[in-house]
């Protein structure tokens, strides 16, 4: 039987329990089945069950991260028999702990981010893995305690420079909330007839191009990236990318297109640096194993590698 999960996540005192609180007090929430509540850390505000308007609640703890495991899982919503678990997460765990211990017939039906906008910044500057891990997935980041000195811009930036996927809601302190409204503009232009992408750019086009890759169907662009070669990827087509860091320098992984060559350059190996001028199409690729974005050349020439400090593509 399929369980339905939802993911509350963000660091102590972020908001989290008042909100699952507040959820379960809503008789719109009640489905007539049991709902177990798993508990990953406790913070000063404590959950008051007799005000839930939702029934048959369940509520178990997990003391430390090595409680997290899949037998664990199991036997909560089999002692409950739950058909439905909300996750307050510890935000000192990583997310990647909590889906490998999930069992096969959890399925994650929502995320939600919660963040103190006091110490959202701070955080962000000395914990920038743990605030990059509760954003990459999530639908939705809600900033509490935000105030009107603070600037949108500054929590909007750290946000996009992660995901443009989740909404993001600016909750001030007395309980007014704004749903962030920040024009956020590709750093190229998608409809110019060829789409120039700069240097510094190169994460932004990687990311949109893989992420909504039917707007670049049929356009054309040009960038420089830097060379793989491998006879997996079929003849006549090479990949090209970048080195991408998306966190932290512990996440640097190379990524990138599939580009048939059309034998307009011969003898490029791996770490090679090339400026080309492409087609975007969509289609199988040995380089993905499956759809992607498939490149085909117009224009290839050799390039002068980046300097080392730039040679690593970021979010800026």
């Amino acid at each position: 039987m399929e369980i339905s999960v939802y993911l509350f996540l963000g660091f102590l005192e972020s908001g989290k329990t008042k909100f699952i609180q507040e959820t379960l007090e809503d008789p719109r929430m009640e489905d007539g089945g049991r709902t177990l509540l798993l508990v990953c850390e406790e913070g000063e505000e404590e959950y008051v069950p007799s005000r839930f308007a939702v029934k048959n609640v369940d509520i178990e703890y997990l003391d430390t991260e090595e409680d997290l495991t899949q037998s664990n899982l199991e036997y909560f919503v089999k002692k409950h028999r739950a058909r439905r678990v909300l996750v307050e997460y510890n935000g000192m765990w990583l997310l990647q702990k909590f889906f490998d211990a999930m069992p096969e017939e959890w399925v994650v039906n929502q995320m939600m981010s919660f963040f103190d906008a006091s110490t959202f910044v701070n955080y962000n500057q000395n914990m920038r893995q743990l605030v990059f891990d509760k954003v990459q997935m999530t639908q939705l980041v809600v900033f509490n305690r935000f105030k009107g000195e603070y600037v949108k811009d500054d929590f909007h930036k750290i946000v996009r420079g992660i995901s443009r996927r989740p909404d993001i809601v600016y909750e001030y302190v007395g309980g007014k909330a704004e749903y962030d409204d920040i024009e956020d503009p590709l750093p190229f232009d998608i409809n110019a007839p060829i789409i120039e992408v700069e240097d510094r750019d190169f994460a932004f086009f990687y990311r949109d191009l893989s992420e909504n890759p039917q707007q670049y169907i049929g356009k054309k662009v040009r960038f420089k990236g830097m060379a793989a070669v491998s006879k997996k990827v079929g003849a006549g087509a090479i990949v090209i990318g970048r080195f991408i860091m998306t966190c932290c320098e512990a996440d640097i992984a190379y990524d990138g297109f599939a580009l048939k060559t059309n034998g307009l350059i011969e003898g490029v190996a791996t770490r090679d640096w090339l400026k080309v001028l492409a087609e975007i199409s969509y289609g199988y690729s040995p380089v993905y194993r499956q759809q992607g974005p498939v490149l085909s050349a117009i224009e290839i020439e050799r390039a002068r590698p980046l300097p080392k400090d730039e040679a690593v593509a970021t979010y800026y």
